[in-house]
């Protein structure tokens, strides 16, 4: 093994160990620095030459399947590699920039699934969801920006679609982030033809119980997705909005008709990863006692469904209703009431604290 396989090696260890979910190889004038995320934190891990630099990123193209002569177009490509016994899913991205190539890693490992009881910061959140699942057909929709686990959290719920229920789960994703063997997974392949819109077309031939669709991203994929709410599927998928009512905004802007999102959305949940106030260190968690921590973050939901969220459609539409849902300010104030969530994160969030 060469210098470089040797760098790579203990990067993604390193890595691992630390759960750290991206790695960020970012060139500069003179070198380069690598940077690790950890719970939604960047960290500066050490500094390469830049020829070290080029060779590293050179060397993770390789072995993700990239165009390694190809440096001045964006690329994307996935691997898997083992790691203390596990297997770790690499989805990599590279980036021209105005001095060279950056290569941003995410780490994907196949355990990861939550246990229900760690699902979300407040249990009765949790026994909301696995209730909405229990519907035949209709869509549910969660929201949030990257890195706010939602892949998590579908892969957590389509696991207890599987095992606890019997039904048949087929999900289409670009790519396939958590390989897993509970449920049929179809990878989104557009060179093959098998683009959103075709595959959630064989998707419906394929006699399935709940899909999921890795991201409504165009007016045709949002289409069909609709379509199989109404023909008697649950599908859950994913957006991009800063809130749950963002979610019905964004459907009529993809085209899709009032009828149709009152009579298919059954929810929208908008989520946030947060970091859980340590109970010895309060404020100032150090990171050795951070790291030695179980549960270091929990996610939190701004759930809309029910009579607030027809409501909510009907006040999208024009009409003048008066409704209340908990919202994820009111979900925050609460973890902060309880002790969970520490004061700083109103800051953080922009939430005003007498609203």
């Amino acid at each position: 093994m060469n210098e470089i396989e040797q760098l790579a090696d203990r990067l993604i260890k390193e890595a691992s160990v630390l759960k750290a979910s991206d790695i960020h190889v970012v060139p500069r004038r003179e070198d380069a620095v690598i940077q690790f995320r950890v719970d939604g934190v960047l960290s500066r891990k050490e500094i390469l030459t830049k020829e070290k630099c080029e060779r590293l990123v050179a060397h993770f193209k390789f072995l993700a399947g990239m165009d390694i002569g190809e440096r001045r177009r964006p690329q994307s490509g996935a691997m898997e590699i083992k790691q203390n016994d596990m297997i770790v899913s690499l989805r990599l991205s590279t980036l021209p920039t105005v001095y060279d190539e950056s290569l941003v890693i995410r780490l994907l490992p196949h355990d990861s699934f939550l246990p229900l009881s760690q699902l979300s910061l407040f249990p009765n959140t949790t026994k909301k969801l696995l209730s909405l699942l229990h519907h035949s057909h209709g869509l549910m929709i969660f929201t949030g920006p990257t890195g706010s686990g939602k892949t998590t959290t579908l892969y957590t719920l389509l696991r207890v679609c599987q095992d606890k229920w019997n039904r048949n789960v087929i999900t289409l994703e670009d790519p396939i982030e958590k390989k897993t063997d509970h449920v049929l997974q179809v990878q989104v392949n557009e060179k093959a033809g098998i683009t959103y819109a075709t595959g959630l077309k064989a998707i419906l031939r394929h006699d399935p119980d709940v899909i999921m669709v890795g991201e409504i991203r165009d007016a045709e994929t949002a289409r069909i997705t609709v379509r199989a709410a109404l023909t008697g599927h649950l599908v859950l998928s994913t957006l991009h909005t800063n809130n749950a009512l963002g979610a019905i905004y964004r459907l009529r802007e993809f085209g899709i008709p009032w009828q149709d999102i009152e009579q298919t959305l059954l929810a929208v949940a908008a989520q946030r990863l947060v970091d859980i106030r340590c109970p010895l260190c309060q404020e100032n968690c150090s990171p050795f006692c951070r790291n030695k921590r179980k549960v270091r973050r929990a996610a939190i939901y701004e759930l809309l469904y029910g009579k607030a969220l027809m409501k909510a459609i009907q006040a999208a539409r024009g009409e003048k209703v008066t409704y209340r849902y908990e919202t994820l300010d009111d979900v925050i104030k609460k973890g902060i009431a309880l002790g969970f969530l520490s004061p700083h994160l109103l800051m953080r969030e922009g939430i005003k604290e007498n609203v």
